[in-house]
């Protein structure tokens, strides 16, 4: 997820406010030290305007 952020030149910040989620739970994620709710991959998505397995890697 981090770097589709990057990619997107997108800070923590932004995407705090775009998804709502707390800044260091985003961190969190991002370095795979907490687990992400089904709603929490969506609204992450949805945020950096990909699908969601551009996040979660599932291809099916």
């Amino acid at each position: 997820m981090r770097a589709l952020r990057i990619a997107r030149k997108m800070s923590l910040r932004e995407m705090q406010v775009l998804t709502g989620l707390d800044r260091g739970h985003l961190s969190r994620l991002e370095r795979g030290l907490v687990g992400a709710s089904d709603d929490t991959i969506r609204r992450c998505a949805h945020a950096l305007d990909v699908p969601v397995a551009a996040i979660t890697h599932d291809d099916r």
